[in-house]
Order: structure tokens, then sequence, then C-alpha cells
């Protein structure tokens, strides 16, 4: 890993929980001995609380960078700051949501979200607490006693964002959360997800092919363009939340992000 020299001064809102800061991101993979560039001079910084939603088509890095956020991966060159402190591998404080739920089937629903709970010092009944609070956060009371088989994709969908959650993280990132689900139960999760991000306010960073549920869940929608991976463009959603689906402005603002995708 490479720091950026004389990286640029870090804006005091960007030290503060939940912030986050990109600097001169570059980031290849080797392939047969020679350098694949997937990511090249991403600079983003992230305010505390805000939803930011990232687009591309197949192929721009988006995952990729998602990883390098949450310190899945750890080679690349330039500077990532989560409250001006530099990312140097996984942190209970920065939790990703993937587009499968990677429930443990052996475990039931309870088990699997206590499971993000096991290296922390708590008490077994604060540990039982939390674990109902945040099954209740998103809508699964009743359900502690099931296996992932016994649910729908869209409840196993929602245990791993509780699971996700309960560790209390600054930064949430989400992968295609919803991408594997079909519409009716995407669009229920969608408002559930804005519901669950205004009460809590963590930060969040989503990832999705899905340009009305970027704009729908976002406060800025990220445009990043392949081969490699940077950012082109970047709308600015300012509409309050809760959102209503059909407003005039979504609608401008979807014409615009399409324009943008497809170059017409």
């Amino acid at each position: 890993m490479t720091a950026i020299l004389n990286p640029p001064p870090v804006r005091a809102e960007l030290q503060q929980p939940g912030a986050l800061a990109i600097n001169g991101l570059n980031k290849a993979y080797r392939i047969d001995g020679k350098p694949l560039p997937v990511l090249q001079d991403i600079d983003l910084q992230v305010l505390p609380g805000e939803f930011v939603s990232i687009v591309g088509t197949s192929g721009c890095g988006k995952s990729s960078l998602l990883r390098l956020i949450v310190g899945l991966e750890r080679e690349y060159d330039g500077q990532i700051l989560l409250d001006g402190e530099p990312v140097r591998g996984t942190r209970l404080d920065c939790g990703i949501v993937f587009q499968d739920h990677r429930l443990f089937p052996w475990k039931t629903v309870a088990q699997n979200v206590a499971l993000a709970l096991k290296n922390q010092r708590l008490a077994p009944r604060e540990k039982a607490e939390r674990v109902a609070e945040h099954l209740a956060l998103v809508g699964l009371s009743g359900f502690e006693q099931a296996y992932p088989h016994q649910l729908s994709g869209g409840m196993a969908q929602r245990a791993a964002i509780a699971r996700a959650l309960i560790t209390q993280p600054k930064v949430l990132l989400l992968d295609e959360p919803f991408g594997a689900l079909d519409a009716l139960t995407r669009v229920r999760l969608q408002g559930e997800l804005q519901r669950i991000w205004t009460q809590q306010r963590s930060t969040m960073i989503m990832v999705t092919h899905d340009v009305e549920e970027a704009l729908y869940l976002g406060d800025r929608v990220i445009v990043m363009e392949p081969r490699p991976g940077r950012i082109r463009h970047e709308v600015r959603v300012d509409l309050p939340h809760p959102r209503e689906r059909n407003a005039p402005r979504l609608q401008k603002l979807r014409e615009e992000l399409l324009a943008e995708l497809t170059g017409t």
C-alpha cells in the first residue's frame, strides 16, 4: 500500500464519527503477471449520516471500492480515512451487506445475528436484548428461532441487515443488497432501509444497478465508468426523506442519470 504524497488536509467534518474521505485512490489486480487497473484517481468525501448511492456498468469497480473501504483488501495506492484515521483491515465500526445474505443454514436467525457480537465484551443478557432490538428494527420479531431455509429471500436479507447493524457501525456498506430479490420485495425493502436509515442515521454507501433505487435512497448518486473504474458524474438529490417514488424531481433526475449512463 502506498500513501499519496502531500495528502490534502482533512476537513473538520470528515473527522467526525461516520465520515469517510477517499483521496487519490488507485487499485490494480495482477493478471498473468501484468497489472490490471480497476480503480483510478478516486476522490470521494462522505459526510457523517449521509446516504450515498453508487451506480455504473458492470466492471467499473463499484464492489472493489466497497471492499477497500471495509478493509477486506489492503493493496492500493492513495488514502482511505474513516473519522480522519487510515483504514487498516476490517473493523467493527464499518459493516457490509452483500447481495446474498450469507446466513449460516444450521443456525437460527437470532444465532446468526448474534454472531456479529461474538468478540464483544457484553453480558449474555445484553447480547440477547440487542439481538431482539435489531430483529424488531428490521421487522423480524417472532422469527428468532426460524432457520434461514424457513425465510423468504427478503426476510433473510433483513436478517443480514440486522447482523450488520447490531455492532452499531459508523458506516454501513451495501453491495447490491436487493439485487437477487423479486421486484415487489425489492420495493418493500427499499422502504424498510430508508426507515432504518432515518432512525439510525448511520453513514450508508450503497452499490446498485437500479437507478430508481439509487435516487430513492441516496442523498447523492455517484456515477462510475469502467476500464479503469473512475468517478464520472455526481447527482445531488435535493429532496427530504421519506420520499415519494413518483415525485417529479425524482423522475427528472432519473432521466438525467439514464442519459449519463447510456450516453444519450
